[in-house]
This record gives structure tokens, C-alpha cells and sequence, in this order.
């Protein structure tokens, strides 16, 4: 049985190389720097992981427009790490051990960036062997998933809460917006290119919801806990900025407990999912028992 790190190691050298040889393409030199210094800056690479998990727990080959499309995902998620982390968002200077893009590059170029790497993902969706249904299936899920009704507005909501306490209901509403729908998306698209039952991508999607909202528990618990060294970023600016986390909500054994709940959920979740190989899907969990 292949496992999470194993498949890590197996899959993200060969995607990283087709990232770089795709970004290579753009024409305007700056733009390119900037968009490519965020892209390849490193990272868990979870969420095209997640693609590529579910397209070979459905006996699908991972191939080049598996890569695609799940690039297209990565270019928005990088793109909101650098939108995320300008002066009017979080301010933050380091991303994976690294510079920000606006350190380096500037804000407006930085902004730019983003803007870049917002738009080429739809293209890179578009510009596929996928079925036109396919497609505008796939645009319409990461569109849902990063604007106004998904990442976007988590975001904004995240902002507004920093000038109150929120209850455990709107955290988790928060997060699961901001976090939990690219996740969510992850396995959406990947259920996309294997072709999957709609009741098979219900159980990805409660999945995946369960997992985002862990993922999410476990950054607030290693903001308490951890050191730049270990995050790459900044750690306890959480409370230092008064923001509305877990531990601060429920305290850490409180936030631990609620990232077992968490975890199980995403457990029961795979256990439902009928006609795949459930067992590399199962293995992603083992991120949160590290």
C-alpha cells in the first residue's frame, strides 16, 4: 500500500517540473518572476495531492492534464498566499521560510502577481482533453470555490471578526470558507477527471470538508505551539493580533479535542465512499497524527 509520504515522493518532483516548465511560458519577465517565486517556494503540496489521490483510488492514470488542472488549483491557492499576506491583509514577511512576494518583489507587483496566477488558472482549466462538460464543470467548481461565496469570503469574514469574538459556529463557518473549499474543490476536480457517481463525490465533499476544517484546527494549535523555524512563517501572531481562533476559543486541550473530532469525521466520511481504493485517501490523515 502506497502512503502519504510515499505518494508525495512519488508524485510532487514531476509536478513541480511541469509547473516550472508551464510558468517559463509567460512572456512579461517581472510578471514571471513574481508569479513563479510564490508557485515553487515549496509547500506540502496538499491539494493537487489530493487530486491526483482520488483520480488513482479510481484506477485513473495521473497524467498531464491531471497536472493541469490540478496546477490550476495551485496557481489560486499561491495566489491567495500572496494576496493574503500583503500590508492590508496579514502583513506577514516570511512564507515557507522564504520572503514574502511583496518583500521581493514589491506590493504592486506582488498584487499583480496574484492577479496573474487568479487568471492563468482558468486558462490552464480551459485549455485541456477534458469533455467541454468537463470543463465547465471544473471552471465553475474553482470559481465557486475561490470567489465571493468560498475562499473570498471566508477571507473577508476572517477580517471583520478580528473586531469581535466569534462563537465556534462562525469560526468554523470562517474556515471552512477560507481553508476548507479549496480543499473541497481538491477532491471536487479530482472526482472531475476520474469520472465519479455523484454520491461518490457527496462523500468525497463531507471528506474533505472534515479534513479542511482539521487542517485548519491543527495551523491554529501549531501557532500556539510550534516556532518560525519549524512553520516557515511567523508563529503567535494569532494572539498577539487578537485573531478568533481555536485555542483561543476553546482553549489548546479544547482545540486538541476538537481536531480529534474533526479527524474522526473525515474518517466515518471515507469509510462511506463506496467503489474506490479508499486506502491512500485514508493516509492523508495521517498528516494530523505527526
Amino acid at each position: 500500500m502506497v502512503d502519504f509520504k510515499t505518494f508525495a515522493r512519488q508524485q510532487v518532483p514531476a509536478f513541480e517540473t511541469y509547473l516550472t516548465e508551464q510558468l517559463a511560458q509567460i512572456e512579461e519577465p517581472t510578471l514571471q518572476k513574481a508569479m513563479t517565486y510564490s508557485v515553487m517556494a515549496g509547500g506540502k503540496r496538499l491539494r493537487p495531492l489530493l487530486v491526483f489521490a482520488v483520480v488513482a483510488s479510481a484506477g485513473r492514470p495521473i497524467n498531464q492534464m491531471a497536472y493541469r488542472v490540478a496546477g490550476a488549483l495551485e496557481l489560486i491557492h499561491s495566489y491567495s498566499l500572496i494576496h493574503d499576506d500583503l500590508p492590508a491583509m496579514d502583513n506577514d514577511d516570511l512564507r515557507r521560510g522564504q520572503p514574502t512576494n511583496h518583500k521581493v518583489f514589491g506590493e504592486a507587483q506582488a498584487i499583480l502577481a496574484g492577479d496573474g496566477l487568479l487568471t492563468l488558472a482558468f486558462e490552464w482549466l480551459t485549455t485541456t482533453d477534458l469533455t467541454t462538460d468537463q470543463q465547465s464543470r471544473a471552471v465553475r467548481l474553482l470559481a465557486q470555490a475561490a470567489g465571493p461565496s468560498g475562499m473570498v469570503a471566508g477571507q473577508i469574514e476572517d477580517i471583520e471578526g478580528q473586531t469581535k469574538t466569534l462563537s465556534l459556529v462562525q469560526l468554523k463557518q470562517v474556515h471552512q470558507l477560507k481553508t476548507g473549499r479549496l480543499i473541497e474543490c481538491a477532491v471536487g476536480l479530482g472526482a472531475i477527471l476520474a469520472d465519479l457517481s455523484d454520491e461518490q463525490m457527496a462523500s468525497l465533499q463531507l471528506f474533505a470538508q472534515n479534513y479542511g476544517l482539521a487542517f485548519q484546527i491543527q495551523d491554529d494549535i501549531l501557532d500556539v505551539t510550534s516556532t518560525t523555524e519549524a512553520m516557515g512563517k511567523a508563529v503567535h501572531k494569532d494572539a498577539d493580533e487578537h485573531k478568533n481562533t481555536f485555542p483561543g476559543l476553546l482553549g489548546l486541550a479544547g482545540a486538541k479535542d476538537a481536531l480529534d473530532e474533526t479527524y474522526q469525521a473525515a474518517q466515518t466520511a471515507l469509510t462511506d465512499l463506496s467503489g474506490l481504493d479508499k486506502a491512500l485517501l485514508n493516509s492523508f490523515l495521517n498528516y494530523f497524527n505527526e
